[in-house]
């Protein structure tokens, strides 16, 4: 990985902006991600982002941080935080912004245990894969506290293989329609395709029943996004 991400955030953090992320995935073409929403502050987040930070409590982890925006409210409201990313040049930035606890780590690898943690901006996205959901939430389960939570956000994506009669051009042999190949570039370099999931929330809950955790809706976002709670059993 060439840490395209990391060095966009850095570039911005250091005053270098002049060009923003450029993503796409298998399904639709390239759109672009500002890099000042990276830096965004609590008033400029969507409702449901806002949402989250507010039921967060106790000892947070911030997975898949980026530049920290989330993981500086939290702080700043008192809350003891460490805040995790794959990204190098991410954690550099929200050490730079303030995070007092930033570590360069995958998911997987974190031991500690938890009463909230908090996976962000399509946090079902880790999980990469439909087969890959039970590890990363038999994972998740065994860093939480005993009254503690996930707060996670996804999207059902279904309604982007609609055409324009309303039906839909699913292939079923395809697998599950929210696995999708996601490409980034920056400043004219292409960073290696990466597996990135969108799961619908009845699949989430389903997939959280069958760990032994329990799975709640708290909001519906304004585009077919969400964000859920969950805990153990």
């Amino acid at each position: 990985m060439k840490d395209l991400f990391g060095k966009a955030l850095l570039d911005y953090h250091n005053g270098n902006y002049t060009e923003d992320l450029i993503t796409s995935t298998n399904i639709s073409e390239e759109d672009i991600l500002p890099l000042p929403y990276l830096f965004r502050t609590y008033s400029e987040m969507p409702k449901l982002e806002q949402k989250a930070l507010q039921l967060s409590q106790g000892n947070v982890l911030d997975v898949g941080c980026g530049g920290g925006s989330h993981s500086l409210w939290l702080q700043e409201k008192g809350l003891t935080v460490k805040a995790i990313d794959v990204s190098e040049g991410a954690i550099e930035v929200a050490e730079k912004r303030g995070i007092l606890n930033a570590e360069l780590k995958p998911l997987l690898e974190e031991t500690e245990t938890f009463d909230t943690i908090l996976l962000l901006m399509n946090g079902t996205g880790i999980f990469k894969e439909l087969s890959q959901v039970s590890n990363y939430l038999k994972h998740l389960k065994s860093l939480l506290n005993a009254d503690g939570q996930i707060l996670i956000d996804s999207s059902d994506i279904s309604y982007m293989y609609e055409d324009e009669d309303g039906g839909m051009w699913l292939d079923l042999n395809q697998g599950y329609p929210g696995e999708l190949d996601y490409f980034l570039s920056y400043r004219g370099e292409k960073e290696a395709p990466m597996k990135w999931l969108y799961l619908d929330f009845e699949t989430l809950k389903t997939a959280c029943l069958t760990v032994g955790l329990k799975c709640e809706k708290v909001m519906d976002g304004l585009h077919f996004d969400y964000l859920a709670q969950i805990k153990l059993i």
